[in-house]
């Protein structure tokens, strides 16, 4: 049986310097040439931090309204050509958003879980712990060649404050996000 232990989830105001250089198409299909094992396992399709993971290029450092879609429509096309290896889903229920998906090539990575600004979740993890950048925050600049991020928008009726993070112990690192829903007032109800 897979244990989990308990993330800290931090809570950050916006940071203009962070994720301030967008993942462009072609840069990604030339970083992905010259990658290594790790970063190719970390980003592939499939991987919540894949730029393909829609089906189509979008930068994962751009927050995407995920719970607006159904994750079996927004994915269906995209699983039946690869041979379901997405493991990445996200539902709602009544009380929570949950988002559960594997953390392939992390391995001694890093694991980041945050709120920007009450708005945006933000799932990073730094894959290369040396940065040469001259900068201490690995983010800033060409993050990708460092490590990776999803960030999800977070639907106006989250409890933002009482997110909790599990990551599991095992070789095979899961993680699964959940954010309360805002009970709806009582006096709101017609």
């Amino acid at each position: 049986m897979t244990s989990y232990k308990q993330l800290e989830v931090q809570f950050e105001e916006p940071n203009p310097k962070k994720w301030c250089v967008p993942l462009k198409e072609d840069v990604f299909v030339k970083f992905m040439n010259k990658g290594n094992f790790i970063t190719h396992k970390a980003l592939c399709e499939g991987s919540l931090f894949s730029p393909l993971l829609f089906g189509k290029f979008f930068d994962p450092s751009d927050a995407f309204p995920l719970w607006e879609f159904d994750s079996d429509v927004l994915l269906s096309n995209a699983k039946s050509s690869n041979n379901n290896q997405y493991k990445v889903d996200w539902i709602q229920t009544e009380t929570d958003y949950v988002l559960k998906t594997e953390i392939p090539g992390v391995g001694k990575g890093i694991i980041c879980v945050s709120v920007e600004d009450g708005k945006v979740l933000e799932v990073s993890a730094q894959l290369r712990l040396k940065v040469e950048t001259g900068t201490k925050d690995w983010r800033a600049g060409n993050w990708w060649e460092h490590g990776c991020v999803r960030r999800i928008e977070l639907p106006e009726n989250a409890d933002w404050k009482k997110t909790e993070a599990l990551m599991s112990n095992g070789d095979h690192k899961f993680l699964e996000v959940k954010i309360p829903k805002i009970p709806p007032n009582i006096c709101d109800v017609p």
